[in-house]
């Protein structure tokens, strides 16, 4: 395991999420039911992609579970689990198994320790939401690609737990929940770093759960924590805590009909991407509207 040294963020705080992952690591694969689901439909979409790279990135790789699926899929590629958290990287191990080997590097995604046009595919899934500049992100991912690499990559869009945050809003006016980048503002900046035929759609997911405190322990267990540097510090009161489940309650649509017993819903916007490294020098290029779709599911 290579490690880098990390700088600093600003509206996010670096080293608070590689802290919060780092506490997730042990447990994370148990819990991480919904980053599992869109790994397994972005590994299923690179699947109608005609690639055979020779160097495979999964950046953000958490414990190793797409990186490892990366290896079965390109079995002469070298697959190279790179994630900011070095517990995410030691749960990786467990991953790499004689068959299906990977390396592992700790680094940090706006600044990828890896030689210029040196992969052929980079592979994200969940990751972008965590790091303070996506501009600097694709342009580090348009850097390592070579003339022609694939790109593709999931993230959450701004719609992502709205009944959570409109629930801390009715409480105080602190920052609990991230702000996530828009579909059309990801599609501008993979233009401006130089992919070419840059697509993207979205997938809205509701999940359903027994009360706000089970969704709050959910995220916390796979190290979902708020990390922007205006949070604020300490402990959150038991009755700022029970004000805010009373106002989820009341904004949350009501859960299954069929199972009262999950009584709220949580919703998740997904944002998938796609995109071709430069075949030449770096330019301006277009992203049509017809390349931006949304679906939901219940």
């Amino acid at each position: 395991m290579i490690a880098l040294n990390l700088g600093s963020m600003s509206s996010l705080e670096r080293a608070a999420v590689r802290r919060f992952f780092d506490r997730a690591s042990g447990h994370y694969g148990d819990a991480a039911v919904l980053q599992a689901q869109v790994r397994e439909e972005l590994l299923d979409r690179l699947r109608l992609i005609a690639v055979e790279p020779e160097v495979v990135v999964d950046l953000g790789s958490g414990p190793g579970m797409a990186a490892r699926a990366l290896a079965k899929a390109f079995p002469r590629a070298e697959v190279i689990a790179a994630d900011i958290a070095p517990g995410m990287l030691r749960a990786a191990r467990r991953h790499a198994g004689l068959l299906r080997k990977f390396h592992r590097v700790a680094a940090d995604a706006c600044r990828i320790p890896l030689k210029s046009g040196s992969v052929g595919l980079v592979f994200s899934n969940l990751m972008l939401q965590w790091c303070e500049s996506q501009d600097r992100v694709f342009e580090e991912v348009q850097r390592i690609l070579k003339p022609g690499g694939f790109f593709a990559f999931s993230t959450f869009g701004p719609q992502t737990l709205w009944e959570l945050r409109a629930a801390w809003a009715a409480v105080d006016a602190n920052p609990h929940v991230h702000d996530f980048v828009d579909i059309h503002d990801l599609g501008s900046a993979l233009s401006r770093a130089g992919f070419q035929e840059p697509v993207l759609d979205i997938d809205r997911v509701i999940r359903r759960y027994h009360d706000p405190g089970v969704l709050m322990r959910e995220l916390q267990s796979i190290g979902a924590r708020n990390a922007s540097s205006a949070r604020a510090r300490g402990l959150t009161g038991r009755d700022k805590f029970r004000r805010m489940l009373a106002a989820y309650d009341a904004e949350s649509p009501r859960g299954n009909a069929g199972d009262p017993a999950y009584s709220v819903s949580a919703t998740f916007e997904i944002i998938y991407g796609a995109a071709w490294a430069a075949q030449a020098p770096r330019g301006e290029f277009a992203v049509h509207a017809g390349s931006l779709r949304v679906r939901q599911r219940p």
